[in-house]
């Protein structure tokens, strides 16, 4: 059923001119932003993807053909030691303020 009203028939198109013009100004908002990101995607030093994927293939068969040595922590365990120095300042540290007679 048609209407032959014309206020209904002109708030229709008004609707739906406004439906197509906010779609029109969210693929320009979307298109500006994508721009953006892009830009500042380029001031940044990033690898392309591919170069990426080739270098760790790379790093992959260096460690396989190494035994895996470059994964592995080199070197002794950290020991904790003092030197002669610090524990006789702290020894004479403490004899100080043994000596000190506690404040009243």
């Amino acid at each position: 059923m048609q209407s032959k009203n014309r206020f209904l028939d002109d708030f229709a198109k008004i609707m739906t001119n406004a439906a197509g013009a906010a779609r029109s100004v969210g693929q320009e908002m979307e298109t500006m932003v994508r721009q953006q990101a892009e830009r500042v995607m380029a001031n940044f030093d990033f690898v392309p993807r591919d170069e990426f994927d080739a270098l760790k293939a790379r790093v992959a068969k260096l460690e396989q053909q190494s035994g895996g040595a470059a994964t592995k922590k080199s070197g002794a365990p950290k020991t904790k030691t003092k030197s002669k120095a610090k524990s006789k300042a702290k020894a004479s540290l403490k004899k100080a303020r043994a000596k000190k007679p506690p404040a009243r």
